[in-house]
């Protein structure tokens, strides 16, 4: 038992899940500061990032660590607050895309400056910009291993940039 308490592998994966969960306890006071909770923030920063602030649903869903129902719950609540609205595909009318609206962007932009700025202090600063590169590069195959559909419906940069930030990602 003691040889598989003292395996390394977990103690990457405790540095791993503590360092993670200290960083969303870093940012999620700046978050929460604007009535947003993590899900809310991260359905806001996905679809700002996405080409024409849109995603279908089943992408969004895709790119998020909730079941579709739980998305779709998000969603509705960001829609009721007036930070983004649906909109039905004109070639798929089983689809449906998540669409941010003005209010939803200004809220990000609101954000964002203190959002980069605790990215910035708490995750980058500690390291070269060599590590940085590293960093992204090592999460970046790691995530497209155990979340293939992280970038779902993303478009050119985006599709190639790390799971937006606060997301966990």
């Amino acid at each position: 038992m003691r040889d598989l308490l003292d395996d390394p592998r977990l103690t990457l994966m405790g540095l791993f899940a503590e360092t993670f969960a200290g960083l969303g306890g870093k940012a999620m006071p700046s978050i929460a500061a604007h009535g947003l909770v993590e899900n809310e923030f991260t359905v806001l920063l996905r679809l700002a990032r996405s080409e024409g602030g849109r995603l279908r649903m089943s992408d969004l869903t895709a790119q998020m660590s909730l079941t579709g129902s739980g998305v779709t719950r998000v969603v509705d609540r960001l829609v009721e607050r007036g930070l983004l609205c649906r909109e039905a595909c004109a070639s798929d009318r089983r689809s449906t895309y998540a669409v941010i609206g003005p209010a939803g962007l200004a809220m990000i932009e609101e954000i964002l400056p203190v959002h980069l700025e605790l990215i910035q202090r708490w995750l980058l600063d500690p390291l070269t910009g060599e590590q940085a590169e590293q960093l992204a590069a090592i999460l970046r195959v790691i995530r497209d291993g155990v979340r293939p559909d992280a970038t779902a419906g993303a478009a050119g940069r985006l599709a190639a940039e790390p799971a937006a930030a606060g997301s966990g990602g």
